[in-house]
């Protein structure tokens, strides 16, 4: 069974598909051999990102992540 290969787009390391960190978005396949590409991708685009869009994106994520921690300390409480 042939498994499908990808190439990151950050250091051009080959791997194959269930290892690396592949997302699809809006018609776009960004392919990482690791997490440490990926950190490197994402910083050199946030510094691309225009900053009203940058601000309101920030600001849903990290309201939905505080959602999240509460709801999960709510859960832990005897």
């Amino acid at each position: 069974m042939n498994k499908r290969r990808y190439t990151c787009i950050v250091c051009g390391r080959s791997f194959p598909e269930g290892q690396g960190i592949i997302i699809t978005r809006a018609g776009i396949t960004l392919a990482f051999h690791s997490k440490s590409c990926l950190a490197k991708f994402f910083r050199l685009f946030v510094e691309r990102l225009d900053e009203k869009e940058f601000r309101r994106a920030a600001r849903d994520v990290i309201k939905e992540l505080e959602e999240i921690r509460k709801a999960r300390l709510r859960q832990k409480v005897i």
